[in-house]
């Protein structure tokens, strides 16, 4: 309202929510149950889709089959090659469908929230990758090929090696999992924002004298909408397509 208050800017207090309910000593709010349902949304709609796969598909395994095959066919090959990565696709699957899905909820009615932008949960998916990544490098070539690996261990760098090697081994062990996950969180993050202050604005510029700049306000927020659901589209194929990445680097041979 335009009675003197101001306006009423969104924050940090915009990704805060009070608790729905308090389970085991712990506190339950909206984000929690939105990343629920992401899971049985996710986890449902390929049961629905394969659970009794027909020879001729029906329209909801087609659209089953087409997501899967973009991320098999259009990341998950393209990185690894279909040999060393069509053990990894399931895993890959799962990681762009459940960080879609959470990113999604931003422009979804009631619940108008990325699960993304708290970072507890880019976080964790980060963290599925980076234990992945670490224990297949060990498997793949034992602590001394695994140190070479993470360090970028090339006796034709000649005097300069020593440096290159500390250089990688923090960026590998350290940065590497730290801006997987910040890069995912800082854009659904800012993207959150923008949304939730064009939206307030238009609200507030509708209750005012200044009901024209609402309207430009609105167009501006509609036009985020759409910019959005690209951005979360892309941010998913960007966090699976590191993941593959990761993993190519650790099936790769270091002499």
């Amino acid at each position: 309202m335009s009675d003197g208050c101001g306006f009423p800017a969104p924050g940090l207090h915009s990704f805060l929510f009070k608790p729905i309910a308090t389970v085991g000593g712990y506190e339950f709010n909206k984000v929690m149950l939105l990343a629920i349902i992401t899971t049985i949304l996710v986890i449902g709609f390929f049961y629905a889709a394969f659970g009794k796969a027909k020879v001729v598909p029906g329209k909801l395994q087609m659209v089953g089959e087409a997501g899967y095959d973009f991320v098999r066919r259009g990341i998950v090959y393209e990185t690894l090659g279909k040999k060393e990565g069509e053990k990894y696709v399931p895993l890959m699957v799962s990681l762009f469908f459940f960080i879609w899905i959470m990113n999604i909820w931003s422009v979804i009615p009631l619940a108008q929230f990325p699960v993304s932008s708290v970072i507890a949960y880019p976080a964790v998916l980060a963290a599925v990758v980076y234990v992945t990544w670490v224990s297949l490098t060990f498997k793949r070539h034992g602590f001394v090929g695994f140190f070479k690996n993470i360090t970028g261990y090339d006796k034709s760098l000649g005097p300069v090696l020593p440096l290159v090697m500390i250089i990688e081994f923090f960026s590998n062990l350290l940065v590497r999992p730290f801006t997987h996950a910040v890069r995912l969180f800082a854009n659904m993050f800012a993207g959150h924002l923008m949304l939730v202050m064009f939206t307030v604005a238009s609200w507030y510029l509708l209750n005012s004298w200044m009901v024209p700049a609402a309207g430009i306000s609105f167009v501006m927020t509609m036009a985020m909408i759409v910019f959005e659901l690209f951005v979360q589209a892309v941010q998913a194929y960007v966090f699976v397509l590191l993941a593959c990445t990761y993993i190519q680097g650790a099936l790769a041979e270091h002499h």
